[in-house]
């Protein structure tokens, strides 16, 4: 099985350089038997990798240790879920996954996309192909995940501890769904550039695929900073680590090419700024590519360290990102630039929503590379912290979050801010009552943690307010206004959605930021301690021993005002002896949407443990403001209108002429 992926991979790459060449050739002549390759080909590398990675997670779920990757990150005493998700656990693997659903999206483009122009859909494919030619290259020459060893050795060295958990089925598979997504707006804006025009079709299709891939980037994001939140026991949703960073960026720029799509698709304007954000949007998620793979940064999330490998992927980089900007700077000027607007409107408040947000991006991208471009050329080194990144972004991103309310509310071409902002009165009021109630009933609280939370407030009562404008509640009767609202078309809701899930977010934020508790002491079994008005007694620790690790359990019980035993939390400090790495499992009781988080530390004599305790204010709004957002893009993504595919004509209906009278 093992040889026949490896096989796999080697003729899914041979498919890819046909894909590449020959659709191209094909539309380049005229020659329709030859732009009709590229569908097939498509499929079939598509199924030729996911035999691959098939291959690859048997070797992983049979403990096949005479596979080189498999030794490397996989245990016989290793839970099944985890040798299944230790597939991509590790280098190798997750750029296998990376690849497969490269080609999967590919797959789809061609197997929806019959309806497209066919120099389009083969220009399209060509791309994807260059794509996943290069990926295979790197993964079959650096990269191999069938590497064999002989003899083969009886035990495997084990999972990173901190991989072996269920975020690993989850955070991994949807940012790359988010990264690779992109690949085919990417793909889109290169073979517009190639023919070098850009019409109704290209719109329709590029802002359906922007959606998906954003709102699978925003899931991963989302997960990955919970999984790092209860797993590392550090008490933190966000480090601004270098890593992470790599994958805001894009997330980022898509929210900006989203916002571009949806004017180039009403207002056919802003087409030129569509393309280069495509073009950009892809670059930043093969930069995190690059910096993850490349062994350049010391990170949690980093996998290789060897440097042809980063050498490998720079040249990469330099291929597709140099290569498409200079040929965007070669075909640009003969592109036409769409529609004028005046500035208020609500193309003029996407425009401005995509200046912040591109700055934003700009911002986080040189406080990621700079302390790297300084080390290799002066070999000095520095750390961007997170003052930097919460100066800098803050400032860009308060303005941007009090003028979200406003775009749905203006008018296409020429708006009214006067008339938007009265009809952003009553949301404005909620926000300012906020405030007030933040500053005078709770303790603590700055004029800045009020500010933050009159803003969450504009956000989601804002998005409140566009649902019922459109509604028509209070100028007509409530069923009709429920009526009205139900048909409203479902990009509407999905808009709302997505702002008012910013608006939890930011809520959530504000919360832990403003008002954490935060407590560390020794604790003897039987003591307890308060934190945050709430009673906490320590009950001692406990031997466990798991399948594949010890570990000692710290018990933690609530006491309520009376003195009863309340809810019981579990804190431990795991050992794993393949890996010899201790981890921290944090324990964790959720209130509302408030968390009482506990972390375990060193044991002391006499019974003794270090604990560090916090209080978290509504820091379930966080990752549930994330989850509201992916819910707005895929109820956006079921408008009938946002269907993938080219818009058809409707055939004319000529009516009937009228009979002469009887005479």
């Amino acid at each position: 099985m093992v040889e026949i992926g490896h096989f796999a991979l080697v003729l899914a790459f041979a498919l890819s350089l046909v894909q590449s060449v020959v659709p191209l050739f094909g539309a380049r002549t005229g020659n329709e038997r030859l732009m009709a390759v590229g569908g097939p080909v498509t499929v079939t590398g598509f199924a030729l990798t996911a035999l691959s990675f098939m291959a690859l997670t048997t070797a992983y779920m049979q403990s096949d240790f005479s596979v080189a990757n498999v030794w490397e990150n996989s245990h016989s005493l290793k839970p099944m879920l985890y040798k299944f998700t230790g597939t991509w656990g590790n280098h190798e693997g997750s750029m296998l996954l990376w690849v497969l659903i490269l080609t999967f999206f590919g797959a789809l483009v061609a197997a929806f996309g019959a309806n497209l122009p066919a120099t389009l859909r083969a220009n399209v494919l060509a791309v994807q192909g260059w794509i996943g030619a290069a990926f295979f290259l790197f993964i079959l020459t650096t990269s191999n995940p069938f590497a064999r060893l002989v003899p083969a050795p009886i035990e495997g060295r084990d999972l990173n501890p901190i991989l072996q958990d269920i975020g690993l089925a989850v955070h991994p598979p949807l940012l790359y769904l988010g990264y690779v997504g992109f690949s085919v707006c990417f793909s889109f804006a290169v073979a517009a550039l190639i023919e070098g025009k850009i019409d109704a079709t290209w719109a329709r299709w590029v802002r359906p695929w922007t959606l998906a891939a954003w709102v699978f980037l925003t899931g991963g994001i989302a997960m990955g900073s919970y999984w790092a939140y209860y797993e590392l026991g550090w008490g933190g949703f966000w480090f601004w680590d270098p890593v992470e960073n790599a994958s805001f960026m894009p997330w980022l720029a898509g929210t900006a090419l989203l916002h571009s799509a949806i004017v180039m698709e009403k207002r056919s304007a802003l087409k030129i700024w569509t393309l280069l954000l495509a073009i950009l949007t892809f670059s930043l998620s093969l930069l995190g590519t690059f910096l993850v793979r490349s062994g350049v940064l010391t990170s949690v999330h980093a996998f290789a360290t060897d440097p042809s490998r980063g050498v490998f992927i720079l040249c990469i980089l330099m291929l597709f990102i140099g290569g498409s900007l200079a040929l965007f700077a070669l075909r640009a000027g003969s592109l036409t630039a769409g529609g004028m607007f005046q500035p208020i409107s609500r193309e003029g408040a996407l425009v401005l929503n995509n200046l912040f947000l591109t700055t934003a991006t700009a911002t986080v991208l040189i406080g990621t590379l700079y302390p790297l471009v300084l080390e290799a050329l002066t070999g000095d080194k520095i750390s961007v912290g997170a003052p930097f990144f919460n100066l800098t972004f803050g400032a860009l991103i308060v303005p941007l979050l009090l003028l979200v309310p406003f775009g749905p509310l203006l008018a296409w071409k020429r708006g009214d801010i006067y008339a938007a902002a009265q009809r952003l009165m009553m949301a404005f009021g909620g926000a300012l009552i906020a405030m007030l109630v933040t500053v005078l009933f709770i303790d603590g609280a700055t004029v800045f943690a009020a500010l933050g939370i009159g803003i969450a407030f504009w956000l989601v009562l804002g998005a409140l307010t566009d649902l019922v404008l459109k509604s028509g509640f209070g100028k007509v009767s409530g069923r009709i206004a429920l009526s009205r609202l139900a048909g409203l078309p479902r990009s509407v809701f999905g808009t709302a959605l997505a702002h008012l899930g910013i608006g939890l977010t930011v809520l959530g934020i504000v919360g832990v930021v403003s008002f954490e508790a935060e407590r560390i002491l020794t604790m003897k079994p039987g003591e307890t301690t308060e934190i945050a008005g709430r009673i906490v007694r320590f009950e001692g620790l406990r031997p466990f021993q798991g399948p594949n690790f010890t570990e000692d359990r710290g018990r933690f019980v609530l006491v309520d005002a009376a003195g009863k035993d309340g809810a019981a939390l579990i804190s431990s400090k795991r050992f794993y002896p393949a890996r010899r790495m201790p981890t921290t499992e944090a324990g964790i009781r959720t209130m509302g949407f408030s968390q009482l988080y506990v972390s375990l530390g060193d044991e002391l004599p006499e019974g003794a443990v270090v604990v560090h305790m916090w209080w978290k204010p509504l820091v379930t709004l966080i990752w549930l403001g994330g989850l509201v957002m992916m819910l707005g893009g895929a109820v956006s993504l079921t408008d009938r209108r946002l269907r993938v595919g080219a818009p058809s004509r409707k055939p004319t209906r000529i009516a009937d002429k009228p009979k002469p009278a009887a005479s």
